[in-house]
């Protein structure tokens, strides 16, 4: 991935992808008919390019999306990782666009950011723009397809195998039970079979990619009778089409691209595999069955089986494994489909020392539950409940439609078979669910891994044998360094027109704020809204201001455990009954504490709000305080705190916390607590805080969704009535105080693969009026994704990272800036000294290009400001937090707009200087530790985890 990818929510409410939980107990919402679609048009280009057209108006921006029906299936022996390694290249040049020109045009036009992602079968690229720059985005993604292959260097290459190996580093080798699923799949699958490894591939497999390999999978695999293109949004088709045609119409068809066959995995007899996790704390157990491929007619039955299983308090494995043996605090079960194969998978993370054994005999028993008792029609029912709602939360935006219409094409070469297998789950029997059951799971042989921690081999399952894990080594100077900055000497591609000049701008979109509605309530509380009728669902939230904030000292992690609580049961439905009064109607319900407040997050059909807020105000006004249930979240928090010791990134977000915030503000605490505090909460604790601080009068709500002022003002006149409100003391705000001189801090992992770095300091509130113009200082700096100083540094110029982000964060208090990443071990210090060195010189070498390149992002993407509803409720929370004007979006573009060189240099002198921050390193003391006083801010400080 050329990103840290957010997960699309493409079908993940339709046939083989469903997943999310759902419930109905009464027939007062009836399960969705089965007439959800997207609208789309289709064409194939001579050259074989199939092209996809959908039609958005709802908002100026426009979604393009170039799909290649190639992923890790199509690697070959040796070369694994490849297909991915392919999709970072394809974004760093192409002739046309010259070197990192892509990324240089998203900032210059507003985009979303170039982002892409590989799967066993595909590969995309794909990103949200305003609709006046499509043309500029179809060229772009035309030059990458047909003029990219002559740009590839071998510094380029050795460059992009270090990035990619940092992500392998930072999603797997550091990251706590990460090589799972390559220990499955090596097991479920043949040597031969093409998902026998992993996407990301082996690290000396990487290193092994040669100019030449590039050469030949480019060749035959990025074809245009092998891509899809997918236009979403806002934009004219017939001139689109013009465009298509003239900037891909010459590029030349490939050879005839043969499917794969479908091909189960086959595991003959049980394995049992084990291995000791240098980054878990608690012991896991995973199992594995063979089933069947994306969109075969089964799959929609064994989703369905894997819901029924696990996702509820009525599902037989919480009863067993989570109630009765209170082995562990949830199960997860999935049946993840690919297109060639598909693979059912049970994993339980225990509680600390608990016999993986013991587990697997609870997973027998669950098994032997559902055999007796099989799945009634009214538990499928309820299944099926949620799947309207599903279906437009994945339809909120342009960029998820474009990857489900595209998704669907390379699967079946239809893009509206989505409304297929909505019809085929919804057709789903009991009988169905029993009978794939009975044929991929009941008795047949599996592969199980036991992932335990270090020294403690005994928690695994009896007769399991050591996994084939290969761990890397941190040897100081194992990597070449690199220089890819040298321009390659080719003879260009012809064309048949001159593409080295990047089309025009359309005509300017109009960029309309959303209009807000304001109210308050009988009880004081403030109540702003949006009326959003692209899809019939409201979503709303009602922040009660306090959470972490209102904790006592010796009693953190009472808020979280109170919001935690505070859904399972009512004074007047039993945990049981709740969870499928909310499923009934297709909603979600959720509570959760933060720094700064405890929010009721909310989503439901228009149709079903009324009865989705009858629930929310019995769980706000008539909390039931179950003490099995309480007894249940506190041991689930205690797991979550133990699992957090040993995972790199939670240790850097806990201890950059503690050393910018100060041991006596409660920010610096984890909102989870200490195993000490959480043990000394009691339920009466939670009462307590209920009491004193849930009050109207200090809650705001925000309501998005296709329901009209009058109508939800309507609604809300009983919880007006019936919400006391009374006063609750907030501690005041708090501004920065004085910058001490940098010091370096040190977290030991012994044998990190990557060092996890956070540099910064406590600087600004979201109030001051530095702050915004603070963020917009940032942008180049390392807010502007690929178009900032410190990814171009640190990933694009040396390899070391697979990503870096800076920014400025800020309530009504302070909040710190930050610079995080995760950087390769043996270059710690390499980092933090470059890091430095950009800090350093970033006043005097910003220049008034960089400015432009700030002001056209900030005030271009805009467009795309309001597009979601989590987008317009962010809108509202910060009208209602802050008191700003319902347009202050426009205000801050004339901030933007003003902004000049002399105070942007300003503010980086004030707000950027790398002697006065926390330099923060969580990773393997005893080869990195010694070298960072060379950093120059004196001896590092090691601190205990």
């Amino acid at each position: 991935m050329k990103t840290l990818p957010s997960k699309l929510l493409l079908a993940a409410c339709l046939s083989s992808a469903f997943l999310a939980p759902a419930s109905a107990a009464t027939p007062a919402a009836a399960a969705p008919q089965a007439g959800l679609k997207v609208d789309f048009q289709k064409f194939t280009l001579p050259n074989g390019l199939e092209v996809i057209f959908h039609i958005d108006r709802s908002d100026p921006v426009v979604a393009v999306n170039l799909t290649a029906h190639v992923g890790s299936a199509r690697e070959k022996a040796g070369r694994t990782g490849f297909a991915h390694l392919f999709e970072h290249l394809l974004f760093l040049e192409s002739e046309n666009l010259g070197k990192g020109g892509l990324d240089k045009m998203t900032a210059r036009i507003g985009g979303s950011g170039a982002n892409g992602s590989t799967s066993q079968d595909r590969t995309n690229y794909l990103q949200t723009v305003p609709k006046d720059a499509l043309e500029k985005m179809i060229w772009a993604e035309a030059d990458k397809l047909g003029w990219f292959i002559n740009t590839v260097t071998d510094p380029v290459l050795a460059k992009e195998k270090q990035v990619v190996k940092n992500e392998k580093r930072q999603g797997v080798d550091n990251a706590p039970y990460g090589h799972t699923r390559y220990v499955i799949n090596k097991a479920l699958y043949p040597e031969n079979h093409p998902y026998n490894w992993q996407v990301i591939g082996s690290l000396e497999d990487l290193q092994n990619a040669t100019l030449d390999d590039v050469k030949e999978f480019y060749r035959l695999w990025y074809v245009p009778n092998n891509v899809t293109l997918v236009i979403a949004g806002d934009f004219d088709p017939s001139q689109a089409r013009k465009w298509v045609e003239k900037y891909f119409g010459e590029i030349t068809r490939g050879a005839p691209v043969e499917a794969i066959a479908k091909r189960p995995g086959v595991v003959k007899q049980t394995v049992k595999l084990a291995h000791e996790d240098n980054f878990a704390k608690l012991p896991e157990l995973t199992m594995a069955w063979p089933t069947v491929e994306d969109l075969h007619p089964d799959s929609y039955a064994l989703e369905v089986l894997a819901e029924y299983l696990s996702e509820t308090k009525r599902a037989p494995f919480y009863q067993v494994l989570v109630e009765d043996a209170k082995l562990a605090p949830k199960v997860q079960i999935g049946n993840q489909t690919a297109e060639l194969a598909g693979q059912f998978m049970v994993k339980v993370r225990a509680f600390e020392d608990k016999p993986l054994d013991q587990v697997a005999a609870a997973v027998d028993q669950a098994f032997a539950k559902f055999e007796k008792e099989g799945i009634s029609e009214r538990d499928l029912n309820r299944i099926k409940a949620g799947l309207e709602t599903r279906f437009y939360n994945a339809m909120s935006s342009v960029l998820g439609k474009s990857a489900l219409l595209a998704e669907y094409n390379y699967l079946t070469g239809n893009p509206g078979q989505a409304e297929e297998g909505i019809k085929k789950t919804l057709a789903v029997t009991p009988a169905d669910v029993r009978r794939v059951y009975d044929t991929y799971i009941k008795g047949k042989p599996y592969v199980a891994t036991s992932f335990v921690p270090k020294g403690k081999l005994a928690l695994a399952l009896s007769g399991s044998s050591k996994a084939d894990v290969v761990e890397e080594k941190v040897v100081q100077g194992a990597e070449n360094a690199v220089d890819p900055s040298a321009n390659a000497e080719y003879t260009r591609t012809p064309s048949s027109f001159d593409r080295s000049k990047e089309p025009p701008y359309g005509a300017a979109p109009v960029v309309k704020v959303p209009q807000v509605w304001d109210t308050k309530l009988a009880n004081g509380m403030r109540v702003v809204g949006i009326k959003n009728k692209e899809v019939p669902l409201v979503q709303f939230d009602i922040a009660i201001d306090g959470g972490l904030l209102l904790d006592q000292p010796e009693k953190v992690g009472v808020a979280n455990l109170m919001a935690r609580l505070m859904t399972q049961g009512t004074a007047k439905k039993t945990p049981e009954e709740l969870e499928e009064a909310i499923q009934q109607l297709g909603a979600s319900i959720d509570v959760s504490a933060g720094a700064e407040d405890v929010r009721i997050s909310v989503t439901t059909l228009a149709r079903n709000y009324q009865a989705t807020l009858d629930l929310v105000e019995e769980i706000l006004l008539q909390p039931r305080w179950d003490e099995k249930e309480f007894a249940l979240v506190k041991q689930s928090v205690l797991s979550q705190i133990r699992q957090q010791e040993a995972d790199p990134n939670a240790l850097a977000a806990i201890h950059f916390g503690k050393l910018v915030y100060g041991k006596d503000d409660p920010r610096s605490r984890n909102i989870l607590g200490a195993t000490e505090s959480v043990n000394a909460i009691t339920i009466d604790d939670l009462k307590a805080y209920y009491r004193a601080n849930l009050s109207p009068s200090v809650a705001r709500m925000h309501v998005v969704g296709a329901l009209p002022k009058a109508a939800i003002a309507r609604s809300l006149t009983q919880l007006g009535r019936d919400w006391k409100a009374h006063p609750v003391k907030l501690p005041a705000a708090v501004a920065a105080g004085e910058r001490p001189a940098a010091k370096v801090y040190f977290v030991d992992v012994p044998d990190a693969k990557q060092s996890v770095l956070r540099i910064g300091y406590r600087a600004l509130a979201a109030t001051d009026p530095d702050f915004y113009p603070a963020t917009v200082t940032n942008y180049i700096l390392g807010g502007g994704g690929f178009a900032s100083r410190l990814t171009q540094q640190l990933r694009e110029g040396k390899g070391y990272t697979y990503g870096i982000r800076s920014s400025f964060t800020g309530s009504e208090s302070a909040g710190p800036f930050t610079i995080a990443s995760g950087v390769r071990s043996n270059v710690t210090l390499e980092s933090a000294q470059l890091v430095k060195q950009v800090l350093q010189d970033y006043p005097a070498t910003y220049s008034a290009a960089d400015l432009e390149t700030t002001r056209n992002f900030l005030v271009k993407s805009n467009a795309r400001a309001f597009e979601t509803a989590g987008a317009k409720l962010g809108m509202l929370d910060n009208i209602s937090k802050y008191g700003w004007r319902a347009d202050y979006v426009k205000q801050r573009e004339g901030i933007v707009k003003a902004m000049t060189l002399p105070r942007v240099q300003a503010l980086s002198q004030k707000y950027l200087d790398p002697s006065k921050m926390v330099w923060l390193v969580v990773g393997d003391a005893k080869t990195q530790l010694p070298r960072m006083k060379e950093l120059g801010f004196d001896e590092p400080v090691m601190i205990a985890r």
